[in-house]
């Protein structure tokens, strides 16, 4: 199978420019794309893993991947998805960032001579005049087609500032310079980027006509991919100072069971004839699955035997809470559900881990309970039957582990 029909086959290609074009470049090892990452914080996380892994993937096909770092766009900051202006932050800590940045993309695509690139858009952002800008790349654009892009039109109701109005012409700007100076011909960004990125292709067009011929791409969740990156204690970053290889080993283990087949085939690297076969899975199946996929990640991210360990840890830590048929269990009959759903004190008052709903709250906010190894920091987290159709373990400070089935 192709590259590209690969992607195709695994979720990743939303739209594309060109697509026969894009097509024959990407098979044929014939690519040299861009993927922008702003520099706000000090660690990727798991919203960048579908980037990261697309780079890889591509760059085994002989194409040649080059990193963009936000780091003269970080002083402007991207209105997309945000309801409120980005804090500004020093140019000491976009370097910072960007610094980071490279150490842990090392893990996934290899830079050097006549491979990876790694450049910074404050090389030649910041050197612009203002004059140039407006008379040079502002005349090529349409205030009309501007605002009618989701990313501005979200944010018109409550306030944009011409900072931020910028940002779009930033965008396409760095599409602009690197096809000039680098030889890029294509970019891939998420969904959210999508007019951000066609601004770049129609810059490029129009300044230097018919014969550059950039091309846009985007990734079907992508955005659904930023939101991976969050939970409810926080995000879950790449940084194993800052998320352990465990903790990020058992955020992969407790995915959703819907989802645990499209993390599979989206973000790892095992074959989809291996993949194809886990369609059929269900019931106890997906737990497999859910280590598989937990597995696969953290050794991509921290090595293999660190992802070793965390699988061990984390069956030992369960383990050690007695098997499934030795562990207190409670059966949750039809009317315990109030509209198809129980609450997580309803739950430990039934169980009588806790003498009263009161009690658990405070246990809750105390962060002292978790479900499947993820702590519950709301008390009024409800869950529904389908939730107890495989484990479902309740653990209640440090070593009190309760199971509980539905009828």
């Amino acid at each position: 199978m192709k590259i590209y029909d690969e992607l195709v086959a695994r979720g990743l290609i939303a739209q594309v420019t060109d697509e026969e074009e894009i097509k024959e470049l990407v098979n044929n090892g014939k690519a040299t794309f861009y993927i922008g990452f702003d520099p706000t914080a000090d660690s990727l996380h798991v919203g960048h893993f579908m980037a990261l892994c697309l780079m890889k993937r591509l760059q085994m096909a002989g194409n040649k991947p080059i990193a963009l770092i936000g780091g003269g766009t970080a002083h402007i900051g991207d209105p997309s998805g945000r309801t409120d202006m980005r804090s500004m932050m020093t140019a000491e800590q976009i370097q910072h960032n960007c610094d980071c940045f490279k150490k842990q993309m090392s893990r996934f695509i290899e830079f050097g001579e006549d491979k990876a690139q790694m450049v910074n858009n404050a090389d030649w952002l910041l050197k612009l005049n203002y004059i140039d800008v407006l008379r040079e790349v502002g005349a090529q654009f349409s205030v009309n087609n501007m605002l009618r892009a989701e990313c501005y039109k979200q944010r018109m109701e409550k306030g944009l500032s011409f900072l931020e109005f910028n940002y779009m012409i930033m965008q396409s700007y760095d599409f602009y310079h690197l096809y000039k100076e680098y030889g890029c011909n294509m970019q891939f960004g998420g969904d959210d980027q999508w007019s951000n990125m066609l601004g770049g292709t129609e810059l490029i067009r129009k300044k230097l006509g018919k014969d550059a011929y950039a091309m846009t791409i985007t990734l079907l969740l992508n955005s659904e991919g930023k939101k991976m990156g969050k939970t409810v204690g926080g995000a879950v970053w790449l940084d194993p100072e800052k998320t352990s290889p465990y903790e990020f080993y058992q955020y992969w283990r407790n995915v959703g069971d819907s989802d645990v087949l499209k993390c599979i085939r989206m973000l790892t690297f095992l074959p989809l004839e291996e993949i194809d076969k886990m369609d059929s899975w269900e019931g106890s199946q997906l737990n497999t699955a859910k280590e598989i996929l937990a597995f696969e990640l953290t050794k991509l991210v921290h090595g293999e035997e660190e992802a070793t360990k965390a699988q061990e840890t984390a069956r030992a830590v369960f383990a050690g809470a007695g098997s499934h048929e030795n562990m207190p269990t409670t059966t949750i009959a039809d009317s315990d559900f109030t509209d198809g759903k129980i609450g997580v004190l309803d739950l430990m008052v039934k169980a009588e881990l806790t003498a009263s709903k009161g009690e658990g709250r405070r246990l809750v906010q105390q962060g002292g309970v978790s479900v499947n190894d993820q702590k519950v920091l709301d008390p009024t987290t409800m869950y529904e039957k389908a939730d107890f159709e495989a484990d479902f373990i309740l653990k209640k400070g440090k070593k009190v582990y309760h199971k509980f089935i539905a009828e």
